[in-house]
């Protein structure tokens, strides 16, 4: 072989080495799946401790205040690119009660009891009710789906109009559907009053 081909050789192995190179180079650059974003607040140490009331689904026991219920069913509402979470409750003498479960951007817990038989109804700025007045907080419209027994369609739709009172009580007036109007009383619970026992 004349010595112009063993240059040209030489060149084209040169060639193949770096092509080669920049291959295995890129391969080893390609990013793997992106990390999902994390709320840079959130007390996960809490979570592992008390459980995270953001996963809590039919079967799980939630224990409030001392009181252990079990979840019965869960509805998932959504309205535009807000969610949240509401949650039926029964203890062991039958009494019934509704979480929610909220990150509006903190996380938001209350405690939700029907009341029967309440002739009160959503006024344009505040309602008065058992000796507390209460100040027009929001309003709107939902889709939901429910899992596990909640005494609704597996999904549809609510209205909502929720007020709150100085103290921190909370009203709602929800109609599910074309049923009638609901109302519910509520309060808030802290982080530190629940504790959540995964199924």
């Amino acid at each position: 072989m004349s010595p112009t081909g063993w240059i040209l050789l030489a060149v084209l192995v040169v060639l193949v080495a770096i092509l080669v190179i920049l291959v295995a180079t890129q391969r080893r650059r390609r990013p793997g799946p992106r990390p999902t974003p994390a709320d840079p607040f959130r007390d996960a140490d809490t979570d592992t401790l008390r459980g995270d009331p953001r996963a809590i689904k039919p079967g799980d026991v939630v224990e409030v205040r001392g009181v252990s219920y079990a979840v019965r069913g869960s509805l998932h509402f959504s309205e535009g690119s807000w969610s949240w979470a509401e949650h039926l409750l029964d203890d062991a003498a039958g009494t019934k009660r509704w979480l929610s479960v909220e990150e509006d951007p903190d996380l938001e817990i209350a405690m939700w009891t029907e009341v029967k038989g309440a002739t009160v109804v959503p006024g344009p700025g505040t309602v008065d009710f058992d000796g507390r007045r209460y100040n027009f907080d929001e309003s709107g419209t939902a889709r939901f789906t429910g899992i596990g027994t909640t005494g609704l369609n597996p999904a549809g739709t609510v209205a909502y109009q929720d007020y709150k009172a100085p103290d921190g009580a909370l009203l709602s007036f929800e109609r599910y559907g074309d049923a009638g109007r609901e109302l519910g009383r509520g309060e808030l619970l802290t982080r530190y009053e629940l504790r959540v026992y995964p199924c």
